[in-house]
């Protein structure tokens, strides 16, 4: 199973961290982990690449995490409310893949 966290700070997303395996398939032909990955790689470059903001990203052996910076855009909170619904969608697709929880205020 995928383990999807959305960090919040006063309320608000402030990052993610993505860790697992979906099952679906063998190592390399999981169509419902490779979903999951490159939906964080986008996030990720589309927070840092596209829209500029600060971001701590941590990328490990089966760990993708992401932090905003405290001062990052209201684009870079509301992209990380899409990625949890797109999750969310990808869990329906997949039953038992993706779970989703939250940490923090």
């Amino acid at each position: 199973m995928i383990k999807a966290v959305f960090y919040k700070d006063n309320g608000r997303l402030s990052g993610f961290s993505v860790s697992g395996h979906a099952g679906y398939g063998t190592r390399g032909n999981d169509v419902a982990c490779a979903s999951v990955s490159s939906a964080a790689q986008l996030v990720c470059n589309t927070v840092t690449e596209y829209f500029g903001d600060s971001a701590e990203i941590n990328v490990l052996e089966n760990l993708l995490e992401m932090k905003l910076d405290s001062s990052c855009s209201e684009a870079s909170v509301k992209l990380l409310g899409s990625f949890c619904e797109h999750l969310g969608f990808i869990g329906e697709e997949f039953p038992g893949a993706v779970k989703i929880s939250f940490c923090g205020e």
